[in-house]
């Protein structure tokens, strides 16, 4: 019997596991919808209030439940406001399915000027995305739904991208289901690549991991906990790599103890990580000054500017248990050496004030298990370092794309897919911004999301970077609404603090709470933490640091 396309759609989605879904509908969706509508006890839906939020709840759905995030938009501008969202997702390895229609397979490539039609909207998709298909006819549209979803778990978690003629959607066509195929097994890896790096581990006197996203499952951070505590080696953990191992364990470092411990490396082991200057096409630590071991799934990781003595192609879920193996037990770092380095480094965080005690209240305030989103706002940036992370898929951050106002809306579908555990949600009142719409989504669904808004008035950080630069500003002052009022709008609870304590307060008495608050906290102007960020401060940031306290061990 012949299906609808829209039937067919619906059906693959629930064939290959989709429970939940994020988009809006259009025009173009129209028989999508109404079979989505038919199905509606096997998939929830999710409909936020921005095609934009679709693909960044589909992102923070996967960095918290480890599924894959589906997300689904008209064409043309539809799929255009969708890519900032699946840039993030791309940006920070996130399994995102992006979903969207074309316009009729017969104008395709004419230039007619139909509804939603922009050119090649496929190369677009292309570009934000690991895999991308343009379906061609009806009877494809199952197997390339399912060839989809393969892939999507197959080689460096990134966006799969799937495009859809409308007309297809609202034809009736032979389904045309074959049995799903299972993901490609990861490539072996060569034993003498094995011999190799732990050679280098065993003839180091101070061998350091350095570890990025491609530790975060469990397979990997269990392969990497074990290798570490038979090395003795600390683990330094990039934005993306937080919650690796619990930042309780004596070895685990964030990026600012990062720099005792890299000073005297000889080895440094870079384990899921581009390992990549922000701003410039260079390494995170200069390549002259200790011998690399890297291990990417990603080929284009291993490459220029990186020039490692040995480069391993492979999943670190096999490549790490391979390596604990290999290598002979040893201290490199003694417990109290290392914790020695990370009380140097929380002396120099906790200079920053008010953050550092913003970001120590909310930590208190919060259960281990807590979600916390992070965002490019002045206590944000300080965050990335400064917040424990204790166990795995609780801290989210922007990735490499840095995309301003990320953050709420990939609160949302973490809460979604957090399985009711209280998600923290902090931003600047600028980020807030853009997606401030999404109050309404967070009431409508009774998310337990806390919002936290510090409103200083300003884009700070750019405000900052041109009173240091250029002595002045310009285009930084905001017209910000009454938060109070706007939360009161939506039908959401709202409080305001002052204090570091009052905020801590407020989040600890809403981690029981029943659906979202938002809470606003006023900020004048605050010191810049941007001197302790990252390996090696950004340019024009550097200030005198303390001693290395390894100095007293090494040299």
């Amino acid at each position: 019997m012949k299906k609808t396309g829209g039937m067919i759609l619906t059906e693959s989605l629930i064939r290959n596991g989709v429970k939940d879904l994020f988009m809006i509908p259009g025009i173009q969706l129209d028989w999508a919808v109404d079979a989505l509508r038919q199905k509606s006890g096997e998939i929830k839906l999710f409909i936020p209030r921005h095609e934009q939020t679709t693909t960044y709840m589909a992102d923070g759905y996967y960095r918290v439940s480890g599924k894959v995030g589906t997300a689904m938009v008209v064409p043309g501008p539809g799929a255009l406001n969708a890519g900032a969202g699946l840039s993030t997702a791309y940006a920070c390895n996130s399994k995102v399915m992006f979903i969207t229609p074309q316009i009729h397979a017969s104008g395709l490539g004419k230039g007619y000027g139909l509804l939603h039609e922009i050119e090649d909207q496929t190369g677009f998709v292309a570009g934000l995305t690991k895999w991308n298909t343009l379906v061609n006819e009806g009877e494809s549209l199952a197997p390339s739904l399912d060839e989809a979803y393969r892939i999507i778990h197959e080689g460096r978690p990134r966006p799969v991208g799937i495009e859809i003629p409308h007309n297809l959607l609202h034809e009736s066509h032979e389904e045309n289901v074959a049995a799903l195929v299972a993901p490609a097994e990861s490539a072996h890896i060569a034993s003498s690549l094995v011999s190799q790096a732990a050679e280098l581990l065993n003839t180091a006197r101070l061998p350091v991991i350095y570890a990025g996203g491609g530790c975060l499952n469990d397979a990997a951070r269990a392969g990497l906990k074990e290798l570490a505590e038979k090395l003795g080696a600390p683990v330094v953990m990039s934005d993306n790599g937080r919650g690796a191992i619990s930042d309780r364990h004596p070895l685990a470092m964030n990026a600012l103890a990062g720099r005792a411990v890299f000073e005297y490396a000889d080895v440094i082991l870079v384990v899921g990580s581009r390992f990549i200057d922000a701003l410039m096409p260079a390494t995170s630590w200069p390549m002259d000054k200790a011998k690399y071991i890297f291990i990417n799934i990603d080929a284009k990781d291993l490459s220029e500017p990186r020039q490692p003595t040995v480069a391993i192609e492979g999943d670190a879920n096999i490549a790490l248990p391979l390596l604990v193996e290999a290598v002979d037990r040893k201290t490199a770092l003694s417990e109290e050496q290392a914790l020695i380095v990370k009380a140097w480094a929380q002396g120099q965080i906790d200079k920053v004030q008010p953050q550092a005690s913003y970001v120590s209240e909310l930590r208190k305030a919060m259960p281990d298990d807590a979600i916390f989103v992070n965002e490019l706002t002045q206590i944000g940036y300080l965050a990335r370092i400064a917040f424990p992370v204790y166990e795995p898929q609780t801290f989210i951050g922007p990735g490499y794309q840095g995309t301003l106002g990320y953050g709420f809306p990939v609160a949302l579908s973490a809460a979604v897919g957090g399985n009711g555990r209280r998600v923290i949600s902090i931003t600047g009142d600028g980020g807030f911004g853009w997606n401030l719409q999404e109050l309404a989504t967070a009431k409508r669904y009774n998310l337990p999301v806390t919002l936290i808004v510090f409103n200083d008035g300003h884009y700070g950080n750019v405000r900052a970077i041109q009173r240091r630069e250029f002595g002045a500003e310009v285009a930084v002052e905001l017209q910000n609404p009454e938060f109070g009022l706007l939360a009161q709008a939506f039908g959401v609870n709202f409080v305001e603090v002052d204090t570091p304590e009052a905020l801590g307060d407020a989040v600890k008495n809403s981690i029981n709470a029943d659906g979202p608050l938002m809470i606003e906290v006023k900020l004048g102007v605050v010191p810049s933490p941007w001197h302790l960020l990252r390996l090696q401060p950004m340019k024009g940031t550097q200030s005198e640091a303390p001693a290395n306290p390894l100095a007293v061990y090494f040299e």
